[in-house]
């Protein structure tokens, strides 16, 4: 299927791509695309083939992806953060056709064309309308790799197909209506399958996407455009919940879609106070962005990342981890150019997460299988303490790490950001902690952070720094040592 030019003759002259220069139609959106696609192919590039791009988020980046996914190219839009080292590491294993960058002189890289992303937008002005290339008519084709985040190690190259983006789409607009008259705001990057995503979700509804140079912020975006929906990570939301424009704004769109990590008690607070229309979701890459989400704009605290969306089935095996499948089930990971299906014998993807789903269908997560330990022969989940101490008023983020101890194995510590420094002190969390989730869990120790230490090229806290780090403290207090047991 051919999504910009079925997108130009549903839509016609609604908005489609609104710049800071200008606003492109569907039909204007579907042109420039068939011009980059014929380019491309003239450059030698065919159906399959991959095209790598390293850029932030731009309109030339947003229209070129329109014309690979017209051309039947496969997109992998890569993190343009990442050091050039592990760019190149990432590019030797993904053997693309082309790579293109937003640099005046792209990084050259043995056995890979190059060039950048504006010469082929200014040279495919004077390419025909007229398609000179053969587009596969079937929604099983590949379209994009998006890479996994890398939180727990090496990033994981992710393929989709149309149809994995198409019911994805179709699932997520089902629970939060994107229409002609709407406009999302392109917030999160389009390395990230929730940036990528927005684009899908325009040219099969039919509202328009907002995309901003790359040096604006989304406060200044939000008043150049009509923003109906925003997909935000907490980090965002904390910032616009503090320019007091930017909470009047919010208050009054359509949607605002957070994701990506759990969220503090006190943001999510501010965001009901302030009547802010606020969705929490769980996704992944694997299953083309969102899980779950909640049904409705959320009005009291909650733990579960809502319910799930039509066209996934979910389920938690004996052990708690969650499976997921569905149309919206990747095809599997790229390696040495073959694509590995990652299910079981019964089609079911194992995602690591270890959740529960409720009665009533919400979804919750706990946390990472990988991130588990055992203490006292009980199975801690690292990220279930890192949300009750969120909740602790005055604790903005908290990552926690098993720690040595001769008698439990191992204990929980933490390390935790706050708005002042001692405040709340270590014993009113520790009251706060055992009357939420328990004395066996609460962490032990707590360390305070300023500023946290990220994974290369991403806002995700380095969990195995932090680790280290916990392991490197208990080193210090002596090798038997051994911290105060849980009462009783």
């Amino acid at each position: 299927m051919d999504l910009p030019e079925r997108a130009a003759r549903h839509f016609g002259h609604s908005p489609a791509l609104r710049t800071r220069e200008n606003t492109l139609s569907f039909e204007e959106y579907n042109n420039h695309s068939a011009k980059i696609a014929n380019l491309l192919y003239r450059k030698g590039v065919r159906a399959g083939d991959i095209v790598a791009l390293v850029s932030p988020n731009s309109p030339a980046m947003v229209t070129l992806l329109a014309g690979i996914l017209k051309a039947g190219m496969i997109a992998a839009p890569l993190n343009n953060r990442f050091p050039e080292t592990i760019l190149k590491v990432t590019l030797d294993k993904l053997r693309p056709q082309l790579l293109l960058t937003d640099a005046l002189q792209p990084f050259s890289l043995p056995g890979i064309n190059t060039g950048t992303i504006h010469s082929v937008i200014d040279d495919a002005e004077g390419c025909p309308l007229e398609p000179e290339f053969e587009l596969p008519d079937t929604m099983d084709r590949p379209a994009s790799i998006i890479h996994t985040s890398a939180s727990t190690g090496e990033a994981k190259a992710a393929v989709h197909t149309v149809a994995n983006h198409w019911y994805s789409a179709l699932g997520s607009n089902e629970n939060i209506p994107f229409g002609s008259g709407d406009c999302w705001l392109l917030s999160l990057p389009l390395y990230h399958i929730g940036g990528y995503a927005i684009l899908i979700r325009s040219l099969i509804s039919g509202g328009s996407v907002a995309v901003s140079p790359p040096d604006d912020t989304i406060e200044l975006s939000m008043q150049r455009f009509p923003v109906t929906h925003l997909s935000l990570v907490p980090t965002q939301l904390h910032r616009l919940l503090n320019d007091t424009g930017s909470t009047e704004k919010l208050r009054r769109l359509k949607a605002v879609l957070l994701g990506g990590s759990p969220a503090p008690k006190s943001l999510i607070d501010r965001a009901i106070r302030h009547n802010i229309p606020l969705y929490l979701s769980y996704g992944s890459t694997e299953m083309t962005t969102q899980i779950s989400t909640s049904p409705a704009p959320i009005s009291r605290l909650t733990q579960n990342s809502g319910t799930l969306l039509p066209y996934r089935e979910i389920m938690a095996a004996e052990n708690g981890e969650l499976l997921v499948k569905g149309p919206c089930l990747f095809q599997g990971y790229l390696f040495e150019g073959i694509i590995q299906p990652q299910t079981d014998s019964d089609g079911w993807f194992h995602t690591s997460d270890i959740g529960h789903i409720d009665d009533d269908g919400s979804v919750t997560v706990l946390g990472r299988k990988d991130n588990m330990f055992i203490s006292g022969g009980e199975n801690i989940h690292p990220e279930e303490i890192e949300k009750a101490l969120m909740m602790v008023e005055g604790i903005h983020s908290a990552v926690v790490v098993p720690v040595p101890d001769q008698e439990y194995g191992e204990r929980p510590a933490a390390f935790i950001q706050t708005g002042k420094e001692s405040v709340p002190d270590d014993e009113a969390i520790t009251q706060a902690m055992n009357a939420t989730i328990g004395k066996l869990k609460s962490p032990v120790r707590y360390y305070r952070v300023s500023e946290w230490s990220t994974l290369p090229g991403s806002q995700k806290i380095d969990r195995a720094l932090y680790r280290k780090r916990g392991e490197q403290h208990d080193k210090s207090r002596g090798s038997d040592a051994s911290y105060p047991a849980p009462p009783a």
